[in-house]
């Protein structure tokens, strides 16, 4: 297998990337092993932290398998359910384009949720806030209170596509903020700002002040994509 060196600024996704379209053509098949991370490094010319980070993101996607002692294998993803056309889509887009497609979805989604959420989709998302608080006191990183509060908005709508739309993706959409949560998460004070965030949407869905929550929702998106970009 021929890996190409990398010259641009995204390390991290070109990595995914490369590794991507050598899974696609067969060139990596389901049991083979990866070169370390040192040889990977070398290849790429890039650092091994960079190598280690992709790995590590592949690994949430369920794409490869890390086996103590062993080594980083490709997994058997035919059998994986987890590794479906949704995930597929995500490696081939950059996590800033889900990051966008959320954006769309999510700021329409809130709106509704706003005009139609009922007490209990209301507990739900005071649940997931509170989860948050709690996570964030501990040092955890809080990914999956960050999915209940945001599938929790799509529940709030009422519309049942909607749901079932988010049903399909609760996969993707859950790797895909554990990723994000680890990349953001190392500048000083971000979960806390995230935390603020979910709390305001929630506060804005309580006072049924759709202009609010759509603010601060595509707000909570816009930085998340900067600070990504800053990286």
């Amino acid at each position: 297998m021929n890996f190409q060196q990398i010259k641009t600024k995204k390390i991290y996704e070109e990595i995914i990337e490369q590794i991507r379209l050598l899974i696609a053509r067969g060139e990596l098949k389901p049991g083979d092993k990866l070169p370390s991370e040192r040889e990977l490094a070398e290849s790429l010319g890039v650092s091994r932290a960079s190598v280690r980070e992709a790995l590590s993101a592949l690994e949430v996607l369920g794409v490869l398998e890390v086996r103590p002692g062993e080594g980083t294998f490709v997994r058997e993803v035919a059998a994986d359910k987890s590794f479906h056309s949704l995930t597929l889509l995500l490696l081939l887009g950059t996590t800033l384009e889900v990051l966008e497609v959320r954006k769309i979805l999510e700021s329409g989604a809130v709106v509704l949720a706003t005009e139609r959420a009922t007490d209990e989709d209301i507990k739900r998302l005071e649940d997931a806030v509170v989860k948050m608080e709690k996570d964030l006191k501990q040092g955890d990183l809080g990914d999956e209170a960050d999915f209940m509060f945001h599938y929790g908005l799509a529940l709030a709508t009422h519309n049942s596509l909607l749901v079932r739309l988010m049903n399909s993706i609760a996969d993707t959409m859950r790797q895909s903020l554990k990723i994000n949560r680890e990349r953001l998460f190392r500048t000083p004070g971000m979960p806390e700002i995230f935390y603020k965030y979910h709390k305001e949407i929630l506060e804005a869905i309580k006072a049924r002040d759709k202009i609010r929550a759509q603010k601060v929702l595509e707000e909570h998106l816009t930085v998340a994509e900067e600070k990504l970009l800053e990286e």
